[in-house]
């Protein structure tokens, strides 16, 4: 057929045939092929009652391959034809958000929802996807109270959403919003927080059995099960190096690509060949290039589909693959549920259990996860001396600022936090507030969030009967200009239920003591870990009270202050928390175990007995009314609760707290 006659044939198309014609062409991977046909019928279809609708897939495809002003082109267009047709203006709106123009795009979103007045399935649905448009926008500009009144508009239409409910919880801690798990008349507690992301929810509560059931439930709901795939070739055991993946968003610039800063180049070629798959935004920063460069394999896979990157690894040969994501942004866990890799392993993204059927192994240490505690995690628990690497070659400014400078008064006692406002909880905040009252003069040193939530923490800080401007909120700075700044501190006062990670490592390097409360879930554990293998295991605190108490001492006694930090200093080149070049040695050796494990047929099996009893009684349970981390017998209340639910819906015995002698207690 001439080009000719396929035009005409591709402009006397009807719209169903059209759209088939399209897809068809499509799937043959001939996209470009496919923009053209819708461009040739629209030319010559401008009459066509349906125009609007082809205009608005046309605008689809030109939006996928990244011509994004003809596809805003194409929306208007459609508007202009069928004012009424609702998709079109959210597309609009995301098509301008993604070329900067972030108040148009609302402005689309603002203009669907005025239109909307029916109530109608499709009416809901078209009006919850601009609410949620809507707020995502607005948080990305700070506009964080519009954005919450959007989510809370859009759940009360539709309370199912487990992606607003997570976007909602997130947005009200990182504003430093108690409660944080705030109820309303649709949207109930136990939705809330059977709905919340496992991620957040290590900020919310030390509760590390809800954790489990929560983690569990978040990876059916949300991840759920890969399609079928052809059976992978067995791989064997091989003469050379283990083939391990390192699969993760954050190989730049971000808290993770920090701590991995030298773990691919230490690596022995003889014994581990690293492949580095990264699924993040693009980047090119001085440490995205240092991974492209130190990684043996380095892979960008953000472009490729779960199917293509699944199918790269295996070509790879891929023996374990190392999951530095977890459930955070921008994981592939799809990808990651197609078992791209015999032995899956998490690791260091994500501080807790993915409670997942493909993750096989969990590296801790013996702090975060003692023996006692493993019943918390679907992973069998393998172990470093150190669960974090760090980078000892970190760059730091060479001036220091003087307190000055900071704002910081001159002689006072300083305590400091550094970590992100999201991690800052209610009771958390009361503890450092009681250590001020009772040590006159002392400040808090904070990282500064937005301004909204700074007075917010001063106005909490005030009800509670501490001056305000006792509060001093440090603005953010690049990072060798952050550091040098460490030195005015004092003392540093560790979050909980989520403590310090990076920020700890950060702050010991520097020299700065770290006092931490030791919880009993992993992200609660960290720094109490970081801590010691800094040689200050004096500085971990095992009560809330014992917390305050040892904060209010050290104010009195600021020579012991300055021995911890000479003892800082003088072990940084010698203290297991620096020692990488040790824990990736002990990594390779874990790796061997796990690979071994695997070939003699003894790779974990996870297990998930009775989690949604476990998740129940979670859900039910008040996190911002009772500190879990305080509760003296925590397996004693969780027996107490599972046994009320036993006795209407009976439980089977299993690994964790349920056991055949518990249930026959429960049974009398």
């Amino acid at each position: 057929m001439t080009d000719e006659a396929s035009q005409h044939s591709a402009q006397e198309l009807g719209v169903p045939d059209l759209i088939r014609a399209v897809e068809v062409l499509k799937h043959a991977g001939q996209s470009a092929a496919a923009s053209a046909l819708y461009a040739t019928w629209i030319e010559h279809n401008a009459a066509h009652p349906l125009l609007y609708a082809v205009l608005f897939n046309y605008s689809v495809a030109l939006s996928d391959s990244e011509q994004l002003e003809p596809a805003r082109q194409c929306l208007e267009r459609a508007i202009a034809l069928n004012p009424e047709f609702i998709p079109a203006y959210i597309n609009l709106g995301r098509v301008q958000e993604r070329q900067g123009n972030v108040g148009a795009a609302i402005g689309q979103w603002s203009a669907a929802l005025a239109r909307m007045t029916a109530v109608t399935g499709t009416a809901v649905t078209h009006k919850t996807t601009a609410l949620n448009q809507s707020a995502r926008a607005l948080e990305a500009a700070e506009h964080d109270a519009a954005a919450e009144q959007m989510l809370r508009h859009s759940l009360e239409l539709d309370p199912t959403q487990r992606e607003a409910i997570q976007h909602l919880i997130a947005l009200r801690q990182r504003q430093c919003e108690w409660p944080v798990v705030l109820p309303s008349e649709r949207v109930e507690h136990r939705r809330l927080l059977r709905g919340i992301s496992p991620l957040s929810a290590a900020a919310l509560t030390d509760d590390p059995l809800y954790q489990l059931a929560l983690a569990w439930h978040y990876n059916q709901l949300d991840v759920g099960d890969p399609p079928e795939q052809t059976p992978r070739s067995p791989i064997t055991a091989s003469a050379g190096p283990l083939r391990v993946g390192y699969l993760s968003s954050d190989l730049r610039e971000h808290a993770v690509g920090y701590l991995m800063t030298e773990v691919f180049e230490l690596h022995q070629r003889a014994q581990v060949e690293t492949f580095a798959y990264y699924c993040g935004v693009p980047s090119q920063d001085p440490l995205h290039r240092h991974f492209q460069s130190t990684a043996h394999h380095f892979t960008n896979v953000s472009g490729l589909s779960d199917d293509d990157a699944v199918r790269r690894m295996r070509a790879d040969g891929l023996q374990i693959l190392v999951d530095l994501n977890g459930y955070t942004r921008d994981a592939r866990l799809k990808l990651v549920a197609r078992r791209p890799a015999p032995v899956i392993v998490n690791w260091l993204g994500f501080p807790g259990t993915m409670a997942s059927p493909y993750h096989h192994y969990l590296v801790a240490d013996d702090f975060i996860v003692p023996p006692s505690h493993e019943r918390y995690y679907s992973e069998r628990v393998l172990r470093l001396p150190c669960y974090q690497p760090s980078f000892r070659r970190r760059a730091v400014a060479e001036r220091t600022p003087t307190r000055a400078e900071a704002g910081l008064p001159e002689g006072a006692m300083v305590y400091c936090c550094f970590n992100g406002a999201h991690k800052i909880h209610r009771f958390a905040f009361e503890r450092w507030l009681a250590v001020l009252s009772r040590v006159p003069g002392s400040v808090l040193w904070l990282l500064g969030s937005s301004e909204p939530t700074n007075e917010r923490l001063r106005s909490y800080a005030a009800q509670c009967g501490v001056a305000p401007e006792r509060l001093i909120f440090a603005t953010k700075l690049a990072n060798p200009l952050h550091l040098a700044r460490y030195a005015l501190a004092d003392l540093f006062l560790d979050t909980s239920p989520y403590g310090a990670h990076t920020t700890a490592s950060d702050a010991l390097f520097m020299g700065v003591p770290v006092l931490t409360l030791a919880g009993r879930s992993f992200a609660a554990r960290v720094c109490g870990s970081l801590v010691s293998a800094a040689g200050l295991p004096e500085l971990v605190c095992e009560s809330a009270q014992g917390f305050v108490e040892r904060a209010v001492q050290l104010a009195a006694q600021r020579s012991e202050l300055e021995d911890y930090r000479r003892r800082l200093v003088a072990g940084r080149a010698t203290c297991t928390l620096f020692d990488t070049p040790l824990l990736v040695r002990e990594l390779e050796t874990l790796y061997q175990r796990m690979w071994n494990e695997h070939l003699t047929g003894q790779l974990p099996r996870p297990r998930f007995q009775n989690l949604e009893h476990y998740l129940e009684v979670g859900a039910s349970l008040e996190p911002d009314r009772v500190e879990a981390q305080t509760l003296a017998d925590y397996e004693g209340f969780w027996l107490e609760k599972l046994g009320a639910r036993h006795r209407h819906r009976p439980l089977e015995p299993d690994e964790r707290l349920v056991t055949d002698d518990v249930l026959e207690r429960w049974a009398r």
